[in-house]
């Protein structure tokens, strides 16, 4: 079981990894210039683009947990059925984004309380990327239904292109021409529509023999087509909240001052490196488990849940005292701003916890996502966002100011975690 886990985690995690330093790289850009305004800039503009693609996420997840289903059943006709689905919604998603770019931007901007400076950065980036929305949502569902088919080295190979042919458009645009957050933007562009073109190629050249399984009558078939939207909107729902989550935090940064939005945007990389990480055995996860429900193998399902959370305390412990230990080098990667980094030390104690606190939530989302139990996933968010973040948020800011907001987001991690394990009896009995 260790083997087939790690045969999976393995590529996810190297593919997953590139996506954090690609960020850590853009801020470490931006943190190098002459003014900590970019650094907002990124942030603010990254801000919007997770509501707009984190709230399309299902099209990785659910996609990932239909076609391991489908793949441990052994239906052909059902796998290439669900990436045409998730092709189609990736389509129509993506038409919709790019015209209704205008009143997203009005309505993210008025919620926003940046500085104009910052604003107009952040504006420039977004009308920039906001034309890879097509390759990006395309890649979601590509990317889900490779996982699923118990393929995570074709991911890692695209990841890995996409994410170094970013950095060198960036260092290109920002260095060579000049440009800023704008530099960064249209590199994110080029690059996402080279992976979705990677993607398309890698298919026809490795799975077109499922394409004699394809029909339109299977496309069109009701059940299956009600069931894939019933799973994704509970996926919807569940990824609403992640969305709001941190991006009210990053709301209310802003919303102190740019020195306090700079210093948690650095921060916050710190936990969504080790969240990428640890996502390579989520996605594990979501492929293992959906095999072994959609082979109806009870015992094997059991033995990778368990494997897969010693796993995920075998990887958290070592961050953890990365980050207690090195903090302070990775820091000054990210920026030469000495404000910046002795103001970063006063909340680095929430950062030393995020490894160990936060991975049983992520390896719970991909046993629930494999399993297709999105109603539960949906529900445990809902209480965390709703009953424990927000009220944690206004109670303690008050009193503790930016180390509330901090509180308030670890409690949100830690919570997610306790329901998951509170709900999976009933999931693993079901399955």
């Amino acid at each position: 079981m260790n083997r087939k886990i790690l045969n999976l985690a393995i590529p996810n995690i190297i593919s997953n990894i590139t996506i954090p330093l690609l960020g850590i790289v853009d801020l470490a850009i931006m943190g190098h210039l002459e003014s900590e305004i970019y650094i907002g800039a990124i942030a603010l503009g990254g801000m919007i683009f997770n509501f707009i693609y984190w709230g399309f996420s299902f099209l990785r997840m659910g996609t990932s947990g239909f076609t391991a289903q489908a793949y441990g059943a052994r239906d052909k006709n059902e796998t290439i059925t669900i990436l045409s689905r998730a092709m189609l919604v990736a389509l129509f998603g993506s038409i919709l984004i790019i015209l209704l770019q205008s009143p997203i931007s009005f309505l993210s901007f008025s919620m926003i309380n940046g500085s104009p400076e910052i604003e107009q950065l952040a504006a420039e980036y977004f009308h920039i990327r906001i034309w890879a929305a097509p390759a990006t949502l395309g890649l979601y569902a590509l990317t889900g239904w490779f996982l699923g088919m118990q393929n995570a080295r074709i991911p890692m190979v695209i990841a890995i292109v996409i994410n170094l042919l970013n950095l060198i458009f960036n260092l290109v645009f920002v260095y060579g021409l000049g440009m800023r957050a704008d530099g960064v933007a249209l590199g994110t562009v080029i690059s996402q529509y080279i992976g979705l073109i990677m993607a398309l190629i890698f298919f026809f050249k490795y799975y077109k023999k499922l394409a004699v399984f394809w029909s339109y009558t299977d496309l069109m078939v009701w059940e299956p087509i009600k069931r894939f939207f019933m799973v994704n909107k509970d996926i919807f729902i569940r990824t609403l909240c992640l969305i709001f989550t941190f991006s009210f935090f990053t709301a209310r940064s802003a919303s102190e001052n740019d020195t306090i939005l700079a210093v948690n945007t650095l921060l916050l990389q710190f936990l969504l490196f080790f969240s990428y990480l640890i996502d390579g055995f989520a996605y594990a996860a979501e492929a293992l488990v959906g095999k072994y429900v959609g082979a109806k193998e009870p015992e094997n399902l059991k033995k990778a849940i368990r494997s897969l959370f010693k796993w995920g305390l075998v990887v958290s412990i070592p961050f953890t005292m990365i980050y207690a230990i090195g903090g302070d080098y990775i820091l000054y990667l990210l920026t030469d701003n000495e404000k910046l980094i002795l103001l970063s030390h006063e909340y680095m104690f929430w950062i030393i916890l995020v490894p160990v606190i936060t991975f049983p939530a992520f390896i719970w989302d991909g046993v629930y996502i494999g399993a297709t139990a999105a109603v539960e996933m949906r529900n445990a968010l809902l209480v965390a966002t709703i009953f424990i973040f927000i009220p944690a948020y206004f109670i303690a800011t008050p009193i503790l100011g930016n180390h509330g907001l901090w509180l308030a987001l670890m409690l949100f991690m830690v919570s997610r975690g306790i329901l998951l394990t509170m709900y999976s009896k009933r999931i693993i009995r079901l399955n």
